[in-house]
């Protein structure tokens, strides 16, 4: 387990649909070999940000895709944006995405479209008595 950017240690559940392509790529285009690098440069060596775009013909790829202007790193974003919306609390998906303050975290939570909509319709659920929570419907009203 490798220590992240923001220097604590992670290990996630697997999602299964990534791990059959990086197995696929693994057996496709990894040496069996211990220290094997995932996306080796042209050598062989550490793949360098400078020749990353070339290597992976990046920019060609996301044209065909129909995707111009997708950079790399928008993968992450993509990810983490996927993450908040599963409706994830702030510590929990500060964890997952390897951060250790809530501003860095903070910058997903504006993905979470339709949130207000989930929240009103749970509300709605349970004062209506249609949750499944086992508490007695209807609101209750604090005086004082």
């Amino acid at each position: 387990m490798a220590a992240t950017r923001y220097r604590c240690s992670q290990k996630q559940p697997d999602c299964t649909t990534a791990v059959a392509v990086l197995r696929e790529h693994l057996n496709t285009y990894v040496q069996d070999e211990p220290g094997a690098l995932l996306f080796p440069g042209a050598k062989g060596g550490a793949l360098r940000r400078s020749g990353f775009n070339t290597r992976t013909r990046w920019v060609d790829v996301v044209k065909d895709m129909d995707l111009p202007g997708l950079h790399f790193h928008d993968l992450r974003h993509t990810g983490n944006m996927l993450a908040a919306e599963s409706g994830a609390g702030l510590k929990d998906l500060m964890t997952r995405m390897g951060h250790d303050n809530v501003r860095a975290a903070m910058i997903y939570q504006h993905a979470v479209r339709g949130a207000d909509r989930a929240i009103a319709d749970a509300i709605d659920k349970h004062i209506s008595g249609a949750d499944e929570e086992g508490d007695a419907p209807g609101l209750v009203v604090l005086e004082g």
